[in-house]
């Protein structure tokens, strides 16, 4: 079978620039991450930028659902799952771990509580007071 010229490409790619997960200074001094993806210069296209973005929420889907359960997230309004997606993208797992009163609310239902306990945070008052009152209202919204 032969081997294509992207292929060829790959590989070589591969061997000269290396494969990294995480932004990194190239020789030249630009940041740099993947498979020699100056982010400086060439930056990410649209549709690379909406598949990261679309792994993100999945990946926050999966965890809502392990950490509620599949059962539980099922029965949640589309607004409240749309919140909670976009404040555990946002935050990441251990930060979003850290609202242990708002995911204790959740558990029980109560979800005035539960948008309470996001205000009453420092997320909510220094990261981005705006988004977190959206955030705290889409959790209220029952329908």
């Amino acid at each position: 079978m032969k081997v294509t010229a992207k292929e060829m490409a790959t590989a070589l790619l591969t061997r000269h620039e290396g494969r990294r997960k995480y932004v990194y200074t190239c020789p030249a001094g630009k940041l740099t991450i993947g498979v020699g993806r100056n982010l400086e210069d060439t930056g990410l296209r649209d549709t690379e930028i909406d598949f990261m973005l679309a792994n993100d929420i999945d990946a926050a889907e999966m965890a809502l659902q392990r950490l509620f359960g599949l059962h539980v997230v099922l029965f949640w309004t589309t607004h409240q799952q749309a919140a909670l997606l976009d404040m555990y993208v946002q935050l990441g797992y251990y930060r979003f771990r850290s609202f242990k009163k708002m995911i204790a609310a959740i558990s029980r239902g109560d979800w005035n509580l539960a948008a309470q306990e996001a205000l009453d945070s420092k997320w909510a008052r220094q990261d981005n007071p705006t988004r977190a009152a959206v955030i705290a209202n889409m959790l209220k919204m029952t329908e």
